[in-house]
Parts: structure tokens; sequence; C-alpha cells
């Protein structure tokens, strides 16, 4: 499979495309709403951070006790399920005087709940596209993040310039949450899990402990997660750093990242795609360190544009990841990438906040940058290693694994 045509000819993933676009559109929706409502009310960039990203804190739970049922629960159910969760959780949020604290304990609730469902998509996707489909698979559905992101920030944007409630965009984003579980629950066949046995938090850690056992797979994890995390920091800082102006820097970044998983997914030849690891990992980074000299909005669109094409190198690193874990496993090593990803994107933001509290926004960013490139540094020798003969124990040749040769962001998301 090579083509976008052949791609959307499969049955299966037209519905589980356009869901998930209608769910990251409902996130980014919500989420610009949130911080922006958070920080109206506050005047707080710790807080306003926490609003939009905190719940991925719930991730690192998630990954720690429920992940093993990525591969052990049905999933149509598991995602329609979620769907149907996270419409009950954004019109909870867009009740009128809903406490902050309260904001944020339905927002942590909706970040455990949501720590599997990484492992279930993508575990999912592997099993509804044909050999070698899954790295284009991917792709395509990174680069509708890129697209969706867009249009959620632009339109939340919109409704902030113009004085509209943010709790009427909270109620946008339910209406999207409610039909992407119809879309699911009408688009997909009722699959059985894929593996047997019931999901435990012993099970949990005994996979965990198998995938982290491998030293490769931990650079790919800590590539995955860090770098990633850090520049998502910054992505938080936006509304503090221009208020007024916030969608045009997020709607940049996303058109930024929709480049660079264009780009990393289609255009780059396998064969040279482990070359552009560390380059694309050093383009995430570099551009904010001109936030330390707090350029003007055009400057620093073109900044975050550049930036964020460096998402892009989730896809490569994902590949490498795919090379290193046996088919079995796929489901649960893809969902602690998603978790332990949207977990440092969490820490990233509050530490961003809490640097802001004290700096400015501006000075945060160029900080968290400078860490990103440092980490990126300090990975690139064990990324640059030939890949092993491994399986999961760490011996044997690598299993095969439905990739045309080796992985949104989300994401910001």
């Amino acid at each position: 499979m090579q083509t976008y045509r052949e791609l959307f000819r499969v049955p299966e993933f037209r519905p589980l495309f356009a869901a998930m676009s209608m769910q990251v559109a409902a996130g980014t929706l919500s989420g610009l709403a949130l911080g922006t409502l958070v920080y109206t009310r506050t005047g707080s960039p710790l807080l306003s951070a926490i609003a939009m990203f905190g719940a991925s804190f719930m991730q690192v739970v998630g990954a720690m006790t429920l992940l093993s049922a990525a591969d052990r629960v049905p999933p149509r159910f598991a995602l329609s399920a979620v769907a149907v969760l996270f419409c009950a959780g954004s019109l909870a949020l867009a009740a009128p005087g809903m406490p902050i604290a309260a904001m944020l304990a339905v927002l942590l609730c909706q970040g455990l709940v949501n720590s599997v469902t990484g492992g279930v998509r993508w575990g999912l996707l592997g099993e509804i596209l044909p050999e070698g489909g899954y790295l284009l698979g991917r792709s395509v559905m990174n680069m509708s993040v890129g697209v969706m992101q867009i249009t959620g920030f632009a339109l939340g944007g919109v409704l902030v310039a113009t004085g509209v409630s943010p709790r009427l965009a909270l109620l946008g984003s339910a209406g999207l949450h409610l039909a992407a579980a119809l879309c699911l629950r009408l688009g997909l066949t009722r699959r059985a899990p894929r593996a047997t046995g019931r999901p435990s938090v012993r099970q949990t850690w005994r996979s965990n402990a198998t995938l982290w056992s491998s030293r490769p797979r931990r650079a790919v994890y800590l590539s995955l997660w860090v770098p990633n995390g850090l520049i998502v920091g910054c992505e938080a800082l936006f509304v503090p750093y221009a208020p007024d102006a916030a969608g045009v820097l997020f709607v940049a970044g996303a058109f930024g990242m929709l480049a660079g998983d264009m780009t990393a997914g289609r255009f780059l030849p396998a064969r040279r795609r482990a070359a552009f690891i560390t380059p694309f990992r050093l383009l995430l980074a570099v551009p904010y360190l001109i936030f330390v000299l707090a350029p003007a909005l055009p400057v620093a669109v073109v900044a975050v544009v550049l930036a964020s094409a460096g998402f892009g190198a989730g896809l490569l690193l994902q590949e490498r990841l795919l090379a290193l874990t046996p088919e079995s496993m796929r489901g649960h090593a893809l969902g602690l990438h998603s978790s332990g990803m949207l977990t440092m994107q969490a820490v990233g933001a509050t530490v961003a906040g809490l640097i802001a509290q004290h700096t400015g926004p501006g000075t945060a960013m160029t900080v968290l940058a400078a860490a990103s490139v440092l980490v990126t540094l300090a990975l690139t020798p064990a990324l640059t290693r030939p890949l092993p003969a491994t399986d999961a124990t760490g011996s044997g040749r690598p299993p095969r694994v439905r990739t045309d040769a080796a992985e949104p962001a989300a994401a910001a998301t």
C-alpha cells in the first residue's frame, strides 16, 4: 500500500479516520476555550496551561494500571464508549458557574479514561490495514490532526476574538464527540480483543517491564516523550504570550505539524528516514530560542511554523519502535508511547507555567527549547546505532510488523 487512494479504499479506515478527526477538532476547540476561560478568571499562566494540558497527567496513572486493556477489550465498544464519555465531560465543563477545581477534576477523569484509547485505536489501525499500510495510515491520521487543529483553533480563536462565551465552544465540542461515537459504532465491525485474558494491573506492569527492559526501546520512548513534551510546554504559553492572538499561533503550529508529518510519512525514502530523526528533533526546538527576544507576532508565527514541522520525527521514531517490538504487544507498546507522550506534554506545560510565573512567557519558552535541544543531542548516539536483532525478551530476530519500513501530535494533542 503506497497511495492515499488505496488507503481510503479500506472500508473501516474511513470511519476510524472521520471519528478521530472529529475528536481532535473537539479537543482543540475545548482546549482553547478552557485555557481562555481559566486565564480570564484567574490571570494565572500556570492554571491556564494546566486547563489545556493537565488531563494528560492522568495518562501516567492509566499507563501503570489500565494499559493492558488496550489489547483485551473489543475495539469498537471501547472507542465508542470513550467518545460518549468525553461528550458528557464537555457538557459538564460548559455548566455555568462551575468552579475551577471542579473543571480540573473533570479533566483529570477524562485523562484517565483516555489513557487506553491510543493503544486501542492504533492497534485497530494495524488490524484493518493490509500488510505495509500502517505507516501510511498513521501518517494520514497525523496529518488529519494538523488539519483539525487548524480548524479547531481557528474557530476557537474567532469565537474568543468576537466575544462569544467559551461555554458555547464547549457545547460544540460535546456535539463533535457525540458524532464521533455514532461514526465509530455504525462504521466499524465488531471485533474480538487482540489478546486473551482479563486486563489487570499486574498484566499492565508485566508488559510495561518487558517493553522497558530493552535499551534501544528505552531510547526511542525517551526521544518520543521528552523533546515533544518540552515543546508542547512552549505551546501552552501561547495564551499568556499573545492573549488576543493565541489562536493564530496555535494555527501556525498545526500547519507546521501538518507539513512535517506529510514530509516524513509520504516523501522521505525509507532508506533515509533514520538519518532525519535528529534533524527533525532539533528543528522542533531551535526556532523557539528566538522567543528570548519577545518577537512580534509575524516573527513568532514563522518560528512556530518551522518548529512544529519537527513533530514529523514522531513518525520516524514510531517506525523504529515497531521494528523493535513483537506484533503481539503492538497495541500495548503504542499505547505506552501515547500515554507517555501526553504525560510529558502535561509535565512540559506545567513546568512552562511555573517558569513563566517568575520570568515571563518568552523566557520560559526559550528555557524549555534549550532543554529540548540538550535532550535530543544526548539521545542521538543511541538512535544512530543499527537496529539489533531482538524480540520481546531481547534475543532472536525482530518480528515482522505491518509497516513499510518502520510512525499526533499532537500533536500537541
